[in-house]
């Protein structure tokens, strides 16, 4: 939102300072982007006078002017067909930077003459575009500064433009009397009425206005009036600074005042050519493969359902968004319809982006203008037609009726210590909310037609602490309500997450961030991509889905750093992944993502690649750190984005905790990644949480008696697995057996079987074994193994 200091002194009474303005605006939550105040820039400049001027001795375009400055006489050579002695001209010295021409002047010779400084034209100084000569002052004495000249004689060159940045829930700060509005609630002014004075219609409307069933919800209200025997031409000169002054462009007075009122009261109004209109107007919904030349010059197919004005001829106008060309007013239009309505926000917001049309009426439609200044702007409009560009107006046409946005809260003036921890006077907030525009009545503040933001009581808090300043706000501790230790804040599983976390930064991995948001190609590679996750609204077509896994986010980042050069990458993400858009279909889980190869451990050991290994061992030391069971079991259930035979899922029985190990080649090379790169994924929630309140490390159990390990080699089948041995030898006396492990495959064997060899580790706890205990235990595991594999002991 752009608008002059100028125009807001239009609407407020106020002695406040540009700076004031500026901080105050900020403060009250309407952002200063920028200031682009004209008078900074000038503060060099000053006035000098032309006392001679001849001609260059080698240049006949070119002048050799003597200058009175307040520095004394100065010799300038200028170009400019106007340089004559006798006139007051504005001097820019050596030194001092020229926007117009983005340069810094020094002494300079031109033509073998010394040149010191420049006499400026209005471009040069970015007054205007004039440059056919310099300026020509008709008063102003010498050394006087110029922008001293201009604030007594042409305040609107130096009108500062402010550029606000407006949120989505302030749409009446879109015009220049909302602003004013908040400014003197602040009490930065006085807030200037609106006045309006209806025109009496001197005729009967020959155009009629209807609203069609279908769009009755989407178009509540439209009023029209036509007014005849205008004489459209240029706008007055006030009229077109105020407009390029915010970075419009003149177009003619009719045109120019539709978008004077859309910018000075949020009230977007459209002109038709009443000699262009046949027959009455009409709101309806578009049609499959209706289309519009819109005044943007552009042929645009209209969406089924949205909401245009028709005549009898078709098409003349997109509801809230832009106007057709064939009716748009132009320099030989003697009689218009005056079209003022409200549309509904979120349909013409839908409209608009299937358009894919930006227009300032949409942009304020969609956001909620006011619907009860529908008519008094209409007025205020048909007024300012009469005045500039004569002619008679109709009596207004309406159809429809008004939306009821009467709404009332409750005041509670202690709410507002309770929520923002600011002690405001009752009195003051009530005059605050008074000012904003709120009915009060006792305990009830009812809410304005143009504050559609205001949706409860905590609200009426905010417009309070706004006005009053946030920066009041005093840090202030909390109440301890109990003495001693405080009780824990974190629940169990975010204190698991803490240690997860802090686990995989000690294991050397970097934390990502990412969105929960990625694009469909990816999310189908893990699962995702469906329906029940898809965003109606998605901000890019990159982040149309929730995401059903870490991995993907931490793929990207994989591959935006190789494009870079960093091929070697330990990365990890914690955060929430979704199976689903309702409550309870998302879960949290901790994903890590190896690339490249590792460094080694001692400065003469050799780079390795990373393998399933590293992410197996990672996996099982953040499991060990948030307390999941030391037995679990290994198994090759796996998801598709798994490498087969390369990775594994760790499990308590049907309880998935984790899978670790390679990603599939055709993911990597749809996510761009050079690999092989290692992953693991663990499901947080899914590891058992301790019955009772147990401290955070078991109690250390120290044996003895000496524990005894015994080696046994077995020749099984090619395809029997490592586990089902390992699973069936420590089956053998579970309370004896304290670790199984492999330490030894050698494959090859006659008639397509292997050798896998392990170490059984026996740890007594009443009394040391004796050597036929020790045989007994063995008879049983080599009993074990042999029925669930099949094997039998290596000779």
């Amino acid at each position: 939102m752009k608008f002059t200091l100028s125009w807001l002194k239009e609407h407020l009474d106020t002695t406040a300072t540009l700076a004031q303005i500026a901080e105050a605006l900020t403060d009250l939550g309407l952002e200063v982007e920028d200031i682009h105040d004209p008078a900074a820039r000038l503060g060099a400049f000053t006035l000098a006078r032309v006392d001679h001027a001849e001609p260059h001795p080698d240049a006949d375009r070119l002048r050799v002017c003597r200058v009175m400055t307040d520095e004394g006489e100065k010799q300038i050579v200028c170009g400019a067909p106007n340089a004559r002695a006798g006139i007051t001209v504005v001097l820019a010295k050596p030194g001092d930077y020229v926007p117009g021409i983005d340069t810094t002047l020094g002494v300079g010779r031109i033509r073998g003459v010394e040149s010191h400084g420049m006499m400026a034209s209005e471009r040069e100084l970015e007054l205007s575009e004039e440059h056919d000569g310099i300026i020509e002052l008709p008063s102003g004495e010498v050394g006087q500064r110029f922008v001293d000249w201009l604030a007594e004689n042409a305040p609107e060159k130096i009108d500062p433009m402010i550029h606000i940045k407006i949120t989505p829930n302030r749409p009446d700060a879109l015009g220049v009397h909302g602003i004013a509005r908040d400014l003197a609630a602040r009490g930065l002014g006085v807030l200037k009425p609106v006045q309006v004075v209806p025109v009496a219609g001197a005729f009967p409307c020959p155009i009629g206005v209807s609203i069609a069933p279908e769009v009755a919800a989407k178009a509540p209200f439209f009023a029209g009036r036509v007014v005849r025997g205008v004489t459209n031409g240029a706008s007055p000169a006030w009229l077109q600074k105020r407009l390029r002054a915010i970075g419009l462009r003149p177009i003619n007075a009719l045109v120019d005042i539709t978008n004077f009122f859309t910018f000075d009261l949020n009230r977007p109004l459209h002109v038709f050519d009443a000699a262009k209109v046949s027959g009455d107007l009409t709101l309806r919904g578009a049609r499959a493969g209706e289309e519009l030349v819109a005044l943007d010059d552009k042929t645009h197919a209209l969406p089924d359902g949205a909401v245009v004005i028709c005549d009898d001829h078709g098409i003349e106008s997109i509801a809230g968004i832009m106007g057709g060309a064939a009716s748009g007013a132009s320099e030989t239009t003697t009689e218009v319809f005056l079209e003022a309505a409200y549309f509904d926000p979120i349909s013409t917001a839908a409209a608009g982006r299937a358009l894919k049309i930006n227009s300032d009426a949409r942009y304020r439609f969609e956001r909620g203008i006011d619907p009860a200044f529908t008519q008094p702007g209409l007025e205020l409009a048909t007024r300012m037609i009469l005045d500039l560009c004569g002619g008679e107006a109709s009596e207004v046409v309406t159809a429809g009726a008004l939306p009821d946005t009467g709404r009332a809260y409750r005041l509670d003036p202690a709410r507002t210590t309770r929520l923002v921890g600011m002690d405001i006077p009752e009195a003051e907030q009530r005059a605050t909310l008074e000012a904003l525009g709120f009915r009060l009545e006792g305990d009830m503040a009812h809410v304005p037609s143009w504050r559609p933001d205001v949706l409860g009581e905590a609200d009426l808090v905010e417009e309070i602490a706004r006005i009053a300043s946030l920066t009041r706000l005093e840090g202030k501790p909390l109440p301890r309500p109990r003495a001693g230790v405080p009780l824990p804040v974190l629940t169990p599983l975010q204190m698991r997450e803490r240690t997860a976390r802090r686990m995989a930064v000690a294991l050397g991995y970097n934390e990502c961030v990412t969105y929960s948001f990625i694009d469909r190609p990816s999310a189908e590679l893990f699962g995702g991509g469906t329906d029940a996750v898809r965003v109606e609204n998605p901000i890019s077509s990159e982040m149309s889905h929730l995401r059903p896994d870490l991995l993907p986010g931490l793929l990207a980042a994989a591959a935006r750093n190789q494009a870079r050069g960093f091929a070697d990458l330990a990365l990890f993400e914690l955060g929430p992944v979704f199976s689903g858009g309702e409550p309870g279909e998302q879960s949290v889980r901790i994903s890590g993502l190896l690339v490249g190869a590792i460094a080694p451990r001692d400065p003469f050991g050799s780079r390795r690649k990373v393998d399933i290994y590293d992410a197996k061992a990672d996996v099982e030391a953040i499991l060990q750190a948030i307390g999941a069971p030391a037995k679990t079991q290994i198994t090759r259930k796996l998801d598709g984005w798994w490498h087969p035979g390369r990775a594994g899922t760790i499990a308590l029985g049907p309880n998935v905790l984790a899978s670790f190990g390679e990603i599939h080649p055709r993911v990597l090379r749809q996510m761009d990644v050079r690999g092989p790169a290692m992953g693991f994924t663990i499901q947080l929630a899914a590891v058992p949480f301790p019955k009772a309140k147990t401290p955070t490390r078991p109690a250390l159990e120290l044996s003895e008696l000496q524990s005894v390990d015994r080696d046994f080699a077995f020749v099984v089948d090619a395809g029997v697995e490592a586990l089902t041995l390992v699973n069936a030898a420590a089956g053998a006396d579970k309370a004896l057996i304290a670790q199984v492990s492999v330490f030894d495959q050698f494959e090859g064997l006659e008639g397509g079987q292997k050798s896998l060899a392990i170490t059984v580790r026996l740890q007594p706890k009443d009394k040391t074994l004796t050597d036929a205990e020790i045989e007994a235990v063995s008879r049983r595991i080599v009993e074990k193994v042999g029925k669930a594999t099949g094997g039998r002991l290596r000779a």
